[in-house]
């Protein structure tokens, strides 16, 4: 049998395996794993790595901030950006705006992106305004495909706990999965407005602005409501040990809780707020950059399973007046636009800085870079994996090249990792068979991605949590889930 496309020679690598493989593909799918395959097509694999495509699962692409920012970057640089860091399909934010409904934001985003993107995607929807009518309309999101929501805890969009239990709700009764934003609104505007009162607005105030016990209490407070409605929870961009061992001892009671965290918490820190000349403000993002102690703990959970996900939390904003500066510069800390880029970076730093460091093992790496997503988000088996029958998603690594980080392929003006000198870049990726990236070289044209039609969240290993006020046998026959 000839293949239209083999890979030969290359280590394959998956979430749980590692071994030495031809792939054939034929059309878009993965048709054999062997030795000695032939194809039309051929891609020499020795002394490489063959990987599932990364699924960047948490990014921000043609989306208005709370701020009414748009990204910088468009379906077309975001995609093409993604597919340079090893990415072969992305799950970006299609944000609801109070007052619209659930089909018209849905129907905006795909005009945003149906011609551009250079690999596939989807979306997860945020959820702004939870009146009872969106609530009823949410069920015409999972007839399309979309299978997971955001909230927020804090910001203007922020919901209340009983919205938060009302989306929840939802969402266990149609197999998706809801992440949440967590950090106490309160306590940051008490202490946003206890230091600009004093004087302290410079953008370094960032960061005892949103003190770590804020996201604590949120993700506690998350956990709680996730635990009442037995639902399925994903906390996004865990920056502090606390919120990680909260997650943990939640697993460990059989909660349905999962969690990520972001490139920024492990190789950034508070110190870079601190630049001269504005130039911190490259660095607000939220939660905050932290410190060195807690970029070793957080490690540590990604080492001991408590993160299923490290996604970048690209939010692309230029540091210019269409960016960061939008509201000028002569404004304290609240005002410069909250996000950095990194979709392109997110795999180069964990494989450089986490595989050949020995922090954590490359079945780990495609576990935490593509299959934890694929299984969270409803794309396993199709996505994910080096399965036949699988898309033939795929990157190939080359463990040995060496780079300085330097500029991107997005629409930014600046890479908050620059100077980073990196071992470990894709050097070819694959979408649904057909060469994205080949050599440095883009190939794929604006288009070509397709939507994803996702699944139910896959809850293996976890019992849930059914609290005997909730059950009918334990809580006098009241049915409250139905």
């Amino acid at each position: 049998m000839k293949h239209d496309l083999v890979i030969k020679g290359g280590t394959l690598v998956t979430a749980s395996e590692t071994f030495i493989a031809d792939i054939g593909i034929n059309g878009e799918k993965i048709v054999t794993l062997g030795e000695s395959l032939n194809g039309y097509d051929e891609i020499n694999a020795d002394k490489k790595l063959v990987m599932p495509g990364g699924i960047e699962a948490h990014c921000h692409i043609a989306q208005e901030s709370g701020m009414g920012v748009m990204t910088s970057d468009d379906y077309e640089t975001g995609s093409i950006s993604a597919a340079f860091g090893g990415n072969s399909s992305f799950v970006p934010f299609a944000a609801q705006k109070k007052g619209g409904s659930i089909s018209d934001t849905i129907d905006e985003y795909d005009r945003r992106a149906e011609t551009k993107s250079v690999i596939d995607y989807s979306y997860h929807l945020i959820i702004t305004d939870p009146s009872r009518n969106v609530l009823d309309e949410l069920p015409s999101a999972f007839k399309r495909g979309i299978t997971s929501f955001k909230v927020f805890m804090t910001y203007a969009t922020r919901v209340s706990d009983a919205q938060f239990l009302d989306i929840l709700t939802v969402a266990r009764r149609h197999g998706g999965l809801t992440m949440v934003h967590a950090e106490n609104h309160d306590m940051l505007t008490w202490m946003s407005n206890a230091l600009t009162e004093a004087g302290y607005v410079e953008p370094r105030f960032h960061a005892p602005a949103r003190p770590g016990i804020a996201e604590e209490e949120a993700i506690n407070r998350a956990i709680s409501l996730s635990k009442l409605a037995n639902a399925p929870l994903m906390i996004v961009h865990v920056s502090t040990p606390a919120g990680a061992e909260l997650v943990a001892k939640a697993r460990m009671d059989g909660a349905y809780v999962f969690s990520e965290t972001c490139p920024q918490y492990i190789f950034l820190t508070r110190e870079d707020l601190n630049r001269p000349n504005l130039d911190g403000a490259k660095y607000i993002c939220s939660p905050p950059l932290r410190d060195v102690a807690t970029q070793e703990a957080l490690w540590r959970h990604i080492a001991g399973g408590t993160f299923d996900v490290v996604s970048s939390d690209h939010a692309p904003y230029r540091f210019d007046e269409s960016g960061k500066f939008s509201n000028g510069r002569d404004v304290d800390f609240r005002g410069f636009a909250n996000g950095m880029p990194g979709i392109e970076m997110r795999l180069p730093l964990m494989f450089s800085e986490g595989v050949l460091k020995d922090r954590i093992s490359v079945n780990q790496f495609v576990a935490l870079s593509s299959t934890n997503a694929a299984r969270l988000y409803g794309m396993l088996p199709r996505k994910g994996t080096l399965s036949i029958g699988a898309d033939a998603d795929i990157a190939i690594w080359d463990p040995s090249e060496t780079r300085i980080a330097g500029e991107m392929h997005d629409a930014m003006d600046y890479n908050p990792f620059e100077g980073m000198k990196i071992t470990g870049w894709p050097t070819t990726v694959i979408s649904r068979g057909q060469r994205v990236i080949d050599e440095g070289k883009l190939l794929a044209k604006p288009g070509y991605g397709n939507f994803i039609h996702r699944g139910r969240t896959d809850l293996s290993g976890l019992t849930g949590t059914s609290l005997p006020e909730t059950e009918p046998q334990t809580n006098f026959g009241a049915e409250i889930f139905k």
